[in-house]
């Protein structure tokens, strides 16, 4: 009934993060923690390193003077740029006994409703930043008024002797550390309660499922934003528990060059990095044969590809991409995780190609896995494989009873990673999330379970990630995932890859289905013709799915919303459709 994994002892050590560094800084102070590489100061990447001890010693500084303003258990936001000293912000924070609130630089573009409704539920007493960001930070902090956070630090202007202040011990394993705030993809963001004992738990899941025996020499390199679940846990948790190197980039740098990120990953042996789909789409299409020709991509240990749903087109368009600069295919690890469980859950088995199944389109509709046969209506799934350190079970979220292979069910998680709930969530509504009970549980544990709100199915031994519960669309009682009408579309050369959104509408008492898909960007104004390209469209999706939209909705680049942690928020579409805020060309062909 659940998935099988191997037994994960967990290492002798610390129980939080900094009490990992305190150990890190008495066995190799000398090493380098940290490095961010910093492509607006120079077009080469101007890189700055801190040794262990170095971020031992501003880590602490950080932490008796957060200490001396927050008791313990406030939150302190880190509102700041991606770099080394949003990572001495966020673990000084957590050494002071404070509650750590990461979130990003308040001119982040797209983000403003987010960061006043987060600042709004955490009401963080301090805020940590950088010099750079100060004025604009104490600006947007002080527009709060009486809900203004009384304190605001810029790390990096710190003076020394607070390095030498003493500090309390180490909070509890039990205490929360940090909240993380969810991207939104499906309801407005809610602060996760992750305790040091989740983030701790978690890393070290993730070291063993992604380096194995052997995590010493190991690195991780990443732009994924810091005040994402995926981005923390890979550059600073793991990196801190694992006592190997982090290697920071900007996302931005990545958006620009996507061959930076490969050069990071080509000068640093046996690294680990992680990314979503669209970011390895991306960078097959932008990295020019020349990038090619001097990127060595053999000694990357595993390139983690999660946060979205993972096509199989994508791997396959990635690894044929890069073969050519050494890229193992095996070391392409399709995942699954969510910030309710403090990131990871499952991932592909190493040293194997990630695996995908041709499941029958109908009969997966139905709730059931079968394998199609030539020429019927397919979906093309990816192996999320299997979890470590952690149960994963496939349950009928109606009955909350354990479903039989090949059911499609809800995905529930159980493991010592798992979050205590939401920030100022009634105990109730949380415990239904993230304390779930089995009805009939056979050899399973009856209590501690998480809800995921993701469906999946148990083929094979391994996971499949069908779809999200709130997201599913009926239609004439046939259930439809959104990413498979979505990919449809996206088959169309006019349309844009990753910026296609479907969900359904009530119309007249019947549920209908409304498609939004932007046009590419190479495509020109005058090379748009929208009602052939509309027809064409409705005659794929008819075709493939049986479906005929209500309304499909052919939209200029950069008008489908996406989260902060750039998932396509079908909620949000469909809010803006049903608001009139979103128009479709109709201009004369």
């Amino acid at each position: 009934m659940d998935f099988t994994a191997a037994e994960f002892a967990p290492h002798e050590g610390g129980t939080t993060l900094t009490g990992h560094l305190d150990r890190s800084v008495t066995e190799r102070p000398d090493a380098t923690a940290i490095t961010f590489v910093d492509y607006e100061a120079s077009k080469d990447g101007l890189t700055t390193s801190l040794t262990i001890s170095e971020l031992h010693r501003r880590v602490h500084a950080v932490a008796a003077w957060t200490a001396h303003r927050c008791d313990p258990g406030e939150r302190v936001a880190i509102l700041a740029p991606q770099g080394i000293e949003y990572v001495i912000g966020f673990l000084g924070a957590i050494r002071a006994g404070a509650i750590a609130v990461p979130l990003f630089h308040p001119d982040m573009p797209g983000q403003e409703g987010r960061l006043d409704a987060v600042l709004d539920d955490c009401e963080p007493a301090c805020v940590l930043t950088t010099k750079d960001a100060f004025d604009r930070v104490r600006e947007v902090i002080r527009q709060r008024g009486t809900r203004a956070p009384r304190e605001c630090l810029a790390v990096d202007t710190i003076q020394e002797e607070w390095s030498a202040e003493p500090l309390s011990p180490h909070a509890a394993p039990d205490d929360v550390a940090y909240l993380q705030y969810t991207s939104g993809s499906t309801r407005v963001p809610a602060g996760v309660r992750i305790t040091h004992a989740n983030v701790v738990a978690n890393a070290r899941q993730a070291l063993s499922a992604y380096f194995g025996e052997r995590v010493e020499g190991g690195a991780t390199v990443s732009w994924l934003p810091l005040f994402h679940d995926m981005g923390l846990v890979l550059s600073v948790a793991a990196p801190v528990v694992g006592g190997i190197k982090s290697v920071l980039l900007d996302p931005a740098a990545f958006l620009r060059q996507p061959g930076r990120w490969l050069r990071q990953l080509a000068a640093n042996p046996r690294c680990i990095t992680a990314a979503p789909n669209f970011a390895f789409d991306y960078t097959a299409t932008r990295v020019t044969d020349r990038e090619k020709a001097w990127t060595r991509l053999d000694r990357v240990v595993a390139m983690i590809n999660g946060s979205e749903p993972v096509l199989p087109s994508t791997v396959e368009r990635f690894n044929r991409a890069f073969e050519s600069c050494g890229l193992r295919p095996e070391a392409h690890r399709c995942s699954f995780g969510l910030a309710e469980a403090t990131v990871f859950v499952a991932t592909s088995p190493a040293g194997t190609v990630p695996r995908s199944v041709r499941f029958d389109r109908d009969a997966l509709g139905t709730g059931t896995a079968v394998t199609a046969d030539d020429g019927a209506p397919s979906s093309t799934l990816v192996s999320c494989g299997n979890p470590l350190g952690q149960r994963v079970a496939i349950v009928d979220p109606e009955s909350h009873r354990p479903l039989s292979d090949a059911s499609v069910g809800e995905i529930w998680v159980n493991g010592p990673n798992i979050g205590q709930g939401y920030w100022n969530w009634d105990g109730a509504a949380s415990a239904e999330v993230f304390r779930a009970r089995l009805h009939e549980p056979g050899e399973l544990p009856e209590a501690g379970w998480l809800r995921t709100g993701d469906l999946g199915v148990r083929y094979d031994g391994e996971l499949f990630v069908t779809g999200r519960i709130k997201d599913l669309i009926i239609l004439d009682g046939r259930n439809h995932y959104p990413q498979d009408l979505e990919q449809t579309v996206e088959e169309r050369s006019e349309v844009r890859k990753h910026h296609t959104a479907a969900f359904s509408v009530s119309v007249d008492g019947t549920e209908r289905v409304v498609i939004a898909a932007e046009y590419s960007r190479s495509l020109p104004p005058e090379r748009r013709f929208p009602s052939e390209t509309e027809t064409a469209l409705r005659k794929d999706i008819a075709n493939a799915h049986g479906v005929s939209p209500h309304e499909l909705l052919l939209l200029e680049p950069d008008t489908v919303p996406h989260t902060s942690s750039g998932k396509v928020a079908r909620r949000e579409c469909r809010r803006r459709y049903l608001d009139g805020e979103l128009s479709s060309e109709k201009a004369n062909d």
